[in-house]
């Protein structure tokens, strides 16, 4: 998938909102009860974003990186501040956090993951140089991390059931939801942008 390692800056995310969707399908029967599913294993996130900007150059900056991404064509990193680590944003994380594997012996590859209760989400990537693993419950750094896909190898396979744990920092694969960037001039050096929608990629 056309993708750019690359993540937004910050201030051009300032006054972003947004959040997680699902999609569910509810089939109303004959008795009044409800048949409820859903096709998606994982949410999907949304956000707008600009609508808070007033600076001329930081429209002009988001106007290049989204002419760098050519629009729609090509996704990156977005930071959602909501929810961006492996603990509670006000916390740092620790190696211990989020449950990833159980070894078997053999394993040495594990993706990293977050638990919203009894849902795992797939943490695909990760912030280089964030990630933190421990083994049993004992930290370790004889381990190497792809932070394009969020797979963690370790340089020798956990004995059988040993509990693999990692925290780390994350940012979410996104990409502009729309072809069109507007802005309005309001006085010089200021002026104001329609918020410009982001939507999350599979990769």
């Amino acid at each position: 998938m056309a993708f750019h390692e690359v993540r937004l800056p910050a201030r051009l995310a300032f006054g972003s909102t947004g959040g997680v969707e699902r999609r569910t399908e509810i089939t109303t029967l004959g008795s009044g009860f409800e048949r409820r599913s859903t096709p998606w294993a994982e949410g999907r996130r949304r956000y707008l974003i600009g609508a808070g900007l007033r600076s001329l150059d930081d429209m002009a900056a988001l106007t290049a990186f989204f002419e760098a991404r050519r629009g729609r064509l090509y996704g990156f990193r977005f930071r959602d501040f909501a929810d961006f680590k492996s603990c509670a944003p006000g916390e740092a994380p620790a190696a211990t956090d989020q449950r990833i594997g159980t070894g078997d012996g053999t394993r040495r590859s594990f993706g990293l993951r977050k638990v919203y209760g009894d849902h795992e989400r797939r943490i695909r990537k990760p912030v280089e140089g964030s990630v933190r693993l421990a083994v049993n419950g004992v930290e370790t750094t004889a381990f190497s991390v792809d932070a394009a896909t969020g797979q963690v190898t370790l340089a020798a396979a956990p004995a059988s059931g040993a509990v693999v744990t990692a925290g780390f920092v994350f940012d979410v694969p996104v990409r502009f939801d729309a072809d069109r960037i507007e802005v309005t001039l309001e006085s010089f050096g200021a002026g104001r942008m329609v918020a410009m929608p982001l939507i999350e990629v599979r990769v």
